[in-house]
């Protein structure tokens, strides 16, 4: 776990799902690899050329931006597929209820951060399957709003998914919120943390759950 310039009053908790609050390297990779195959499959190309296609963009991404990573759902729009098209992939192609379970740690962090922090998901998946993985873990209840691909029809990183969160946080709590009030955590720091960093608020870069585990004994000390 790395933290990053973690305000002293903050107020809501941003927090990224996948490989984030699982930990599932199958599944994981499950959801990006059945988007290539799907991609492949109707523009009639073998899966190993699409899986070609991608890693070569990519690459080629990160060499133009500084060793940056750019997400599925963006590096798709360059290869012609809409961010409502990867919308309606994602809800059809793959189930968390395949590859996760209910994770007892995991509820018992999000239950004690909740009593301090209003919580909200960020993901580039559509907020339906989102909200299933939530359920599957254990922890939907203590996360009132997703901010999905279809609720702005962006993927992270992008300025209008975090005023988005913010915006559900200010009408949820009823409190003036703003960037210096939120953490974001995630697992991957160019896609999750970098743009949030830059607004203002503070990033937890995490290694998998095993961290979020452990962000209890992080924060609540500095919340009380």
């Amino acid at each position: 776990m790395k933290t990053y310039n973690l305000p002293k009053n903050a107020k809501v908790l941003i927090f990224d799902i996948d490989s984030t609050l699982y930990t599932c390297p199958e599944y994981a990779h499950e959801q990006i690899d059945a988007q290539v195959r799907h991609f492949a499959k109707i523009r009639g190309f073998s899966a190993d050329e699409a899986r070609k296609m991608v890693a070569d963009f990519r690459r080629k991404w990160a060499a133009e931006h500084d060793g940056q990573k750019i997400s599925l759902g963006n590096l798709l729009v360059s290869f012609g597929v809409s961010i409502e098209q990867s919308i309606e992939w994602r809800k059809m192609l793959f189930d968390p209820a395949d590859y996760l379970t209910h994770d007892e740690k995991l509820v018992d962090s999000i239950q004690k951060l909740s009593r301090f922090f209003y919580i909200i998901c960020v993901t580039n998946n559509p907020v339906l399957p989102a909200r299933r993985t939530l359920e599957v873990l254990g922890i939907s209840d203590f996360v009132q709003k997703i901010v999905g691909l279809d609720t702005c029809l962006a993927s992270k990183p992008s300025i209008k998914i975090l005023q988005k969160a913010i915006e559900f946080a200010k009408i949820a709590t009823n409190e003036e919120i703003a960037f210096e009030n939120c953490i974001s955590v995630g697992d991957r720091f160019d896609i999750d943390l970098k743009l949030p960093i830059e607004c203002g608020m503070g990033g937890i870069l995490v290694d998998g759950v095993k961290d979020v585990y452990e962000m209890p004994n992080l924060l609540l000390n500095r919340a009380e």
